[in-house]
This record gives structure tokens, C-alpha cells and sequence, in this order.
């Protein structure tokens, strides 16, 4: 164990930045943020993952008008995942197949299937703590002097 101090806990501020040291793009799209409307059709726990998490995203500025196909595919990967693990508990983690050997429930790859891709969206806008220390969420600009003496 090496010794010395330990390593002091970064605030949210500090890791903003860019601590890869990339270029810039001074040209990137800034698409306007809105909330993207729910698509008709959603099974009901992808359209309850929906409103659950939907304001949530876009108080902290990360939905904008093109996020809602990417934010559709996430709840729906979600609610097929649950949707899987439910059967799994209710029929068990195997069954006997037509000549009584016992298999894997072949729901089990698509909870696996399903889990993964929830990640990886679930990863892209933010929601586990790894995504979270890796995002860089610009404060507000703030007013300054003459917009200020402007506004009264």
C-alpha cells in the first residue's frame, strides 16, 4: 500500500473539463433542448421508465430534440429486461427440453441481451455513477455588468 495521503475526493466542478486534452469541435451541433415526446405503442413499464426518468434528464440539460429515439430504445431494452426477469422467477433458471434434459431457460440470453443494451444507453445519457464523473455539464452563463445595468 503506498504511503502518503490519500487521494482527496473531486466535487462535481472538478471534473469538468477536458481531461483528455481532445480538440474541441468549435462546429458541433447544439440541437434545442425540448422533451422529446413519448411514442404511442410503449409496453407499460418502458412507458413508466419513461416517466419516471424523463424530467429527470432534462433538469439536468441532457434531452434535446433528436435524444428521443435513442431515450425510446433505453425504455424499451429496460422494460424487456424486467419483463424477462419476471418470467425467469416465475419458470425457474431451467427447463426440461422434449427428451427431459435439463437446459437453461433461453429467457436468461434475453434478460443478458437486454441488460447489456440498457447499459449502454443507460451509459450514454448519464445514469450510472461511472457515466455520471465523465460528464461535463456547462453552468448557466451568468449575467454579467452591463446586462445587468440593461435589466435594471
Amino acid at each position: 500500500m503506498p504511503v502518503g495521503r490519500p487521494p482527496k475526493p473531486k466535487a462535481l466542478k472538478e471534473l469538468q473539463g477536458n481531461p483528455g486534452k481532445r480538440a474541441i469541435s468549435k462546429n458541433e451541433p447544439a440541437p434545442e433542448r425540448v422533451i422529446p415526446a413519448m411514442p404511442r405503442g410503449l409496453p407499460p413499464r418502458a412507458k413508466r421508465f419513461w416517466k419516471d426518468h424523463i424530467d429527470k434528464l432534462d433538469r439536468l440539460g441532457l434531452l434535446t430534440e433528436v435524444d428521443g429515439t435513442a431515450f425510446t430504445m433505453m425504455a424499451i431494452h429496460y422494460a424487456m429486461a424486467w419483463n424477462a426477469m419476471e418470467r425467469i422467477f416465475i419458470n425457474g433458471l431451467s427447463r426440461l427440453d422434449e427428451n427431459g434434459v435439463e437446459r437453461k431457460n433461453p429467457l436468461l440470453q434475453v434478460w443478458r441481451e437486454n441488460s447489456a443494451a440498457y447499459l449502454r444507453y443507460a451509459q450514454q445519457f448519464g445514469l450510472t455513477p461511472s457515466a455520471r464523473g465523465r460528464l461535463s455539464i456547462p453552468e448557466p452563463p451568468s449575467e454579467d455588468d452591463y446586462e445587468a445595468f440593461l435589466n435594471g
